[in-house]
């Protein structure tokens, strides 16, 4: 047989990966694929008219290579452009999203493949690159920053993975269509980062599921209790349960170093857990234990857990340190569970599902009236169901929240949600320094509590503080970027870029917070208004007359009644009357 000629050459390459793969086929796989299949073909004829040749594709990427930058930057532009029309006609959970890397270096050909630094670059360029957007290196970017009618931006030099010295890059400007509805790349934190990925029931009995996800929980609560820790929320890591996702998809999706994973299985009164901490970029186990207890000690089995990650990521700095939780559990599992329960069903929203919810944890509480974490949480979900409107009287809604919050604290000073909850209604009720104070209780309790951010953020922007107000949601929105209260976190953050008067950053926030739940009214109103400040009004109509339909009348008034006292309050109505909303 013929040896297989290898030459080196100088090539334009192009690299193109899909954002949020993973998400994507964990909601519906056969459709995403089909989708992406129908996405490349309608790139194909793109390609060939700049002069193409597709290498490779994988499940979520293309890597091409052109005889020249020009081209390749020109084929690209087209590409996005073309991907925002096809995803104007899609709902949300169907967009597709490509982020693409080019870099012009020396390649090694063998057969119809290329190797070497050339691809190398443009892979790690593209993995930088917004969602729906482009990314150059700096010998590609010499090469067309004159020769094509479009604005670049300087991004600096950026350390890109396994690439050993700096390079500098620059983002193509294509556009706000294609990446308007796409969160930006999320960057490994400055810290060690973790999610704890929902541990797998291997029991015989279904309905035992609940004692896997209540191990979730509370590792994840326990974990991000350590300050240099930077730990995914728990409604994010919830996205892949029961889902088959390698495990390097996952660290990129959420931008995490380490992922643990693991299992539960009972029998009779025995439980067994099994834990495996995994470096999201080698998919390499760092660390893997099982534990066999008797029921009654699950508690202490968690423990045992927590001490043994830390040891595992930062052995020379906290190995001596040994954890200890700062709660105290409830005495039965059966009352732990009620609560776990409870808990997942309050994140999936819905009147029945809050209903049910504070079924169990009364429920609970009958059984174990000292148990803070059960007042907690139902103080939460009495305040969300009055928030939402699933109650009548909303003032009595707000105190009985507020009661069942007092009450968890009376039990245990340390239990971070009902700080949040306290805080919460305090802020509500124009009570700003009080608020804040407990707010900033729940997080030195709780540093990683991306809810209690977000309230956080709320409180600062009604007492007028509203650059703070702006960095705590976005807090929020970089801990749990899958969150299930997305809505209410792109609210708030949109809300507090309206009150400081950033109207252009505010939007794509705030259509996001309608496009999560389209059911809220309240939702509506900052988009409305944001849309007036910036002369949308043709906008601003079509939405006033989507909220009219799941709630009252939008009339400036009224929301001046309800903001009153707010120092947000004369800027938000500001942009209802510029909008055409009536006094």
């Amino acid at each position: 047989m013929a040896q297989q000629r290898v030459e080196r050459r100088l090539a334009a390459i192009l690299a193109a990966d899909v954002a949020g793969y993973s998400r994507l086929m964990g909601m519906d796989e056969a459709g995403t694929a089909r989708r992406l299949r129908d996405h490349l073909a309608a790139m194909r004829p793109i390609v060939g008219k700049h002069d193409g040749r597709i290498v490779k594709t994988t499940g979520d990427g293309v890597l091409i290579e052109f005889p020249s930058v020009v081209a390749a930057v020109e084929c690209a532009i087209k590409v996005q452009k073309l991907m925002a029309r096809r995803n104007a006609k899609l709902i949300a959970e169907q967009r597709v999203l490509y982020r693409i890397g080019i870099n012009l270096g020396e390649v090694l050909v063998e057969g119809d493949d290329i190797l070497g630094d050339g691809v190398n670059i443009a892979a790690r360029l593209e993995a930088i690159a917004e969602p729906g957007g482009i990314c150059l290196s700096r010998s590609a970017y010499e090469q067309v920053k004159s020769k094509i009618d479009t604005q670049y931006a300087d991004m600096g030099e950026q350390r890109l993975k396994n690439i050993a010295d700096p390079l500098q890059v620059f983002r193509v400007n294509v556009g706000l269509a294609a990446a308007a509805s796409a969160p930006p790349t999320l960057p490994l934190p400055d810290r060690p980062s973790i999610v704890v990925l929902p541990f797998t029931n291997l029991s015989d009995e279904p309905e035992h599921a609940y004692f896997a996800d209540g191990v979730t929980e509370d590792l994840t609560t326990a974990l991000s209790r350590l300050r240099w820790l930077f730990v995914i929320a728990r409604n994010s890591a919830f996205v892949y349960k029961d889902k088959a996702v390698d495990v390097r998809t996952i660290a990129r999706d959420l931008g995490v170093r380490y992922a643990l994973e693991g299992s539960v299985r009972t029998a009779g009164q025995r439980i067994r857990i099994t834990g495996q901490l995994i470096d999201g970029e080698t998919a390499k186990h760092i660390w893997a234990e099982k534990y066999d207890r008797q029921l009654h000690d699950i508690f202490t089995v968690q423990d045992e857990i927590t001490e043994n990650i830390v040891a595992a990521i930062e052995p020379h700095l906290y190995a001596q340190e040994g954890y200890r939780a700062a709660r105290q559990p409830p005495e039965s599992v059966d009352v732990w569970g009620l609560v776990v329960r409870a808990i997942d069903l309050i994140n999936k929203f819905g009147r029945k599902h809050n209903e049910e919810a504070q079924r169990l944890l009364r429920r609970a509480i009958e059984i174990d009236p000292n148990y803070a974490r059960a007042h907690a949480t139902l103080s939460w979900a009495i305040w969300w169901a009055t928030l939402y409107y699933y109650v009548e009287d909303r003032s009595e809604g707000y105190r009985q929240s507020a009661l069942r919050a007092q009450e968890a604290l009376r039990l245990d000073q340390g239990e971070p949600w009902a700080h949040m909850t306290v805080g919460l209604n305090l802020s509500t009720s124009r009570q700003h320094q009080r608020a804040l104070a407990e707010h900033q209780a729940a997080l030195n309790l709780n540093p990683s509590f991306a809810l209690a951010h977000t309230a956080y953020g709320w409180a600062l922007l009604r007492a007028g503080r509203f650059d703070d107000a702006i960095a705590e949601t976005a807090k929020a929105l970089r801990m749990s970027p899958l969150d299930s209260f997305s809505g209410l976190y792109t609210t708030i953050h949109g809300l507090a870029l309206l009150a400081a008067r950033r109207f252009a950053e505010a939007l794509p926030y705030l259509r996001a917070s309608v496009a999560a739940d389209a059911e809220f009214a309240g939702h509506y109103n900052a988009l409305i208004s944001c849309c007036g400040h910036l002369g949308l009004i043709e906008e601003a109509v079509e939405f006033t007359a989507r909220r009219n339909t799941v709630g009252p009348p939008l009339r400036v008034g009224v929301l001046r009644d309800n903001l009153r006292g707010f120092a947000h309050c004369e800027v938000f109505a500001e942009g209802l009357i510029k909008a055409g909303i009536p006094e």
